[in-house]
């Protein structure tokens, strides 16, 4: 699987796009660092706990620029993210029981982080971003 940034990603506002691309950089540091073969469960933990650190960090952004412009998908986009962000303490827990990142582990990180993410982005940041443009460039309506 590929994880990386590309043009299907792109929303169009510079900024959600910058913290996108900082966020998948991260996913993908967390997968290939589960993927090697030493598989170090001590490693994983701290990726995964930077990756945690920097998904609220967006999240956090995200929500209050749809805040100050009156988004109105605001409170179901919140429930996406907080989703996500259950997601991420599953695999937390699951990391912590086990021996380390096993291959069952990666595919649980690829569906649910990697797919669910750009998938997310696709519809739901996709949809901010226009709603951002509509506002800022009435006449386009």
């Amino acid at each position: 699987m590929i994880i990386e940034f590309d043009d299907t990603l792109i929303t169009g506002n510079e900024t959600i796009d910058t913290q996108h691309k900082e966020l998948i950089s991260r996913i993908k540091q967390f997968v290939d660092t589960c993927e090697k073969e030493e598989n170090s469960k001590i490693k994983a933990i701290k990726m995964l706990d930077y990756l945690t650190e920097y998904t609220n960090f967006h999240f956090s952004e995200e929500e209050k620029l749809q805040e100050e412009i009156g988004y109105p998908g605001l409170k179901e986009h919140k429930e996406k993210h907080e989703e996500f962000k259950k997601n991420l303490k599953e695999l937390d827990a699951f990391l912590e029981e086990s021996e380390g990142p096993t291959d069952a582990f990666v595919q649980q990180v690829k569906s649910n982080v990697v797919d669910w993410l750009f998938t997310h982005i696709k519809a739901f940041d996709r949809s901010v971003a226009e709603y951002i443009f509509l506002n800022n460039n009435p006449n386009r309506l």
